[in-house]
């Protein structure tokens, strides 16, 4: 074992620890620095002109203009950012901060870790499927389905943050994201890859399951040609569809039964470029999975007919319509990364826990039927459930409906941001607006919310007014204003007893 000292190209000294190979790719082989705090990557191949200058751009300006700006320090948890650059032996290198440990498995597999993956890296693969997330991993490593909207909000708010800098990932994949599902967390990795359209080209196309249509549609085409496109903000958004797609479904939205070509090379072209169709197409079936040539463990997450996408609630289901089918061959129709962000924290409102503790999702999104019931272990809902409306002000003091809304559960919390629709969970959310305003609770037959924050809630029907730590009683048809200045939230109550 020897440590060896580097100087980067910024003077800064940094060591690593010959003997200590964290990981080998198709691109770099990455060694630990002796304390493990970071990691130093050396690139296989020296890059060309172009390569060093973005990279030089990459571990300077990006990165001082997302870690420095708003937000920073979330950010340097939501990325794995390379921070030096170095020349040694004639390689070059670059540091990065080392993965937070709840990124590696703790547990690992069933049985014992009969796979042998504890201390392992989560990457997200391992999440992405019915078959590795519930055949194959320790109950303790997968989270519930609550978790997975908590995991996609992140990732598509660091993509959100990466295009507003105008960067492209070009490789965004389940591969390029570490995801740790029981404790909601997700990181963006292999940063060094990232792209600025128009100006540094990518190095890659993307990995396949992920590559958008477009661009595996002129694969073949020479790079230079005008007619080759190249990965972008537009081609991030496709990937970004199939991973929040995958990771609440279990299954891929274009991999599905019907055959194109003989070739399985040409197949696979068209399957995932120009004649990619969404196996849940509304209006094409002929993409649907052949349920006979899918293995038992992927059931029934494989199977659309049993676990719909609809399931995911109005919100998602919006975007997925718009990604996989008006988009899949548009990319300006694609979602960005802001729309599903706002759409997926508007899904969580809309959840409800399962009635059935076998149940392995735990949550599902409540879906206002006559008979709701659990989409994934199919227990029937049963109770008295407040269905809370939400209406905000305007200019000339109108309340007008925000097509949002949530579904009580016990203990359940609201937050500023359904307090004030000026207030928004995001990266710069302060510590203070963090902090519930308050929870729900079922007792004597009523439901209740028990003020713990908000200075006055105003009862527009009986004109009461509740202070801290007032409890306030959830009726049919109760109109309560939370806040009454701009931006300031009035929830109308619908109670279903079902």
């Amino acid at each position: 074992m020897a440590r060896i000292s580097v100087t980067c190209m910024d003077g800064a000294r940094l060591e690593f620890d010959d003997a200590a190979l964290a990981g080998t790719g198709a691109m770099k082989d990455v060694y630990f620095a002796p304390d493990k705090s970071y990691v130093i990557g050396f690139l296989r191949q020296k890059p060309d002109v172009n390569s060093m200058e973005r990279l030089q751009n990459l571990v300077t300006a990006y990165r001082t203009g997302i870690m420095d700006g708003p937000g920073g320090d979330y950010w340097a948890k939501m990325f794995c950012w390379p921070t030096h650059l170095i020349e040694h032996k004639g390689k070059v290198g670059i540091a990065l901060p080392a993965y937070e440990k709840h990124f590696f498995f703790q547990h690992g597999s069933k049985n014992a870790d009969f796979l042998g993956i504890k201390g392992r890296e989560k990457e997200g693969k391992w999440f992405a499927s019915a078959n590795h997330q519930q055949r194959s991993l320790d109950a303790r490593e997968r989270g519930t389905w609550i978790n997975y909207l908590q995991v996609s909000i992140k990732i598509a708010r660091a993509i959100r943050r990466m295009h507003a800098a105008g960067l492209a990932h070009s490789d965004l994949s389940y591969k390029n994201v570490l995801i740790d599902p029981a404790g909601g967390n997700a990181c963006i990795i292999d940063v060094d890859s990232l792209v600025v359209p128009r100006r540094f080209p990518p190095d890659v196309v993307g990995t396949p399951d992920f590559i958008a249509p477009e661009v595996m549609a002129t694969l073949r085409i020479p790079v230079g040609d005008p007619r080759r496109k190249l990965p972008c903000r537009e081609t991030d958004q496709h990937a970004l569809a199939i991973l929040i797609y995958m990771y609440l479904l279990y299954r891929h939205p274009l991999r599905g039964g019907k055959i194109h070509d003989q070739d399985p090379q040409r197949d696979e072209e068209l399957a995932m470029g120009e004649r990619a169709l969404f196996i849940e197409n509304p209006t094409d079936w002929s993409n649907r999975p052949n349920l006979s040539d899918i293995r038992p463990g992927y059931f029934p997450f494989a199977d659309p007919a049993k676990i719909p996408y609809n399931v995911c609630g109005p919100y998602l289901k919006q975007l997925f319509d718009q990604a996989f089918i008006t988009g899949l061959h548009d990319p300006e129709q694609r979602p960005t990364a802001d729309d599903w962000e706002r759409a997926l924290t508007k899904t969580v409102d809309l959840v409800q826990p399962c009635s059935n503790p076998e149940c392995d999702q735990k949550w599902y999104v409540f879906d206002n039927s006559t008979r709701p019931k659990c989409p994934f272990c199919n227990s029937q809902f049963k109770g008295l459930l407040p269905i809370l409306n939400l209406y905000s002000s305007r200019a000339g003091g109108r309340y007008l409906p925000e097509n949002h809304r949530i579904m009580v559960y016990s203990d359940q919390y609201l937050y500023p941001w359904h307090v004030n629709r000026s207030i928004v969970p995001n990266e710069q959310t302060s510590n203070d607006d963090k902090r519930p305003v308050g929870y729900f609770l079922f007792h004597g037959g009523t439901w209740w919310f028990r003020n713990q924050r908000i200075p006055a809630i105003r009862s527009i029907k009986s004109g009461r007014i509740y202070s801290p730590d007032d409890l306030v009683p959830i009726l049919d048809d109760e109109q309560i204003l939370l806040d009454p200045s701009p931006g300031g939230r009035l929830i109308h109550v619908q109670l279903t007893n079902k």
